[in-house]
C-alpha cells in the first residue's frame, strides 16, 4: 500500500510539464537525519512460523546531486551507519547489526513551482551489513547477514530559503533482502524493504 502511494505521488508530479531553469551544472549537497522503517513482515525462522523482525533506526544522512541538465540529476546517498535490533517472535532481541546503504539515483527535477523544487528518482541500492552481534538465546553463536543489491525509488522536495540555501524533505522505498546465517548455516531469508524518511538542509553551488 505504501509503495502504491509513493508510485502515485511520482506519477502525479510527472504530469506537470517542466520549465527551463538555470540549474544545469549545479551541485546540490544535503545533510540531515533519515529514519529507516523496515517492512513489518521481515521473514520467518526456517522450519518454524516464528517471525524475524528488523527494528527501525535513524542516522545522519548525506546526499550529493549533480545536475546534468536543468531537470536531470544524478544523486548519491551516503550516511553514518544505521544500527538495527533483530527480534524473534516469542523470544525478543536475538541480535543487532549495522549497515550502510549507499544508493545511486537518476532524478527528474520539476522547475515550475517557484521556491518549491519537487523531484522523483529511481536507482540502485547496495546495502553492506557489518558488526552483526547475537544476544539472548543466540549469544554464543555467530550471526552473518549477506549484503544486498536492490532497486530504490524516491520522491522529494527542496524549498529555497535563499539563492543557495534550501531545506529538503524526502521519502524513499528500497528493496533490501538478505540471508541470515547462524554458525554458517542459513536460518532465514529476511525481507527488510524499508521506507526511508529524511529531513535535511542543503546548499546549492
Amino acid at each position: 500500500m505504501r509503495f502504491a502511494l509513493l508510485l502515485a505521488a511520482a506519477m502525479t508530479l510527472a504530469t506537470f510539464s517542466a520549465q527551463v531553469s538555470a540549474d544545469a551544472g549545479d551541485w546540490l549537497v544535503r545533510a540531515g537525519i533519515t529514519n529507516i522503517d523496515p517492512d513489518d513482515d521481515g521473514g520467518s525462522l526456517d522450519g518454524t512460523n516464528l517471525d524475524v523482525t528488523v527494528k527501525s533506526s535513524a542516522s545522519i544522512s548525506l546526499e550529493g546531486t549533480y545536475m546534468i541538465t536543468n531537470n536531470i540529476g544524478v544523486e548519491l546517498l551516503a550516511s553514518y551507519p544505521f544500527e538495527h535490533d533483530i527480534q524473534l517472535e516469542g523470544v525478543g532481541n536475538i541480535g543487532d547489526t549495522k549497515h550502510l546503504p549507499p544508493t545511486l539515483s537518476l532524478q527528474w527535477h520539476f522547475t515550475q513551482f517557484g521556491a518549491f523544487k519537487p523531484y522523483v528518482g529511481v536507482g540502485i541500492n547496495y546495502t553492506y551489513f557489518f558488526e552483526e552481534n547475537t544476544r539472548g538465546a543466540l549469544s554464543d553463536s555467530d550471526l552473518d547477514l549477506d549484503d544486498s543489491w536492490g532497486a530504490a525509488f524516491q520522491v522529494g522536495v527542496d524549498y529555497n530559503l535563499t539563492d543557495n540555501w534550501f531545506i529538503n524533505g524526502n521519502v524513499r522505498y528500497i528493496k533490501i533482502e538478505t540471508e541470515a546465517e547462524v554458525d554458517g548455516a542459513k536460518v532465514s531469508d529476511v525481507t527488510i524493504d524499508p521506507w526511508l524518511l529524511g529531513a535535511q538542509i542543503g546548499y546549492r553551488f
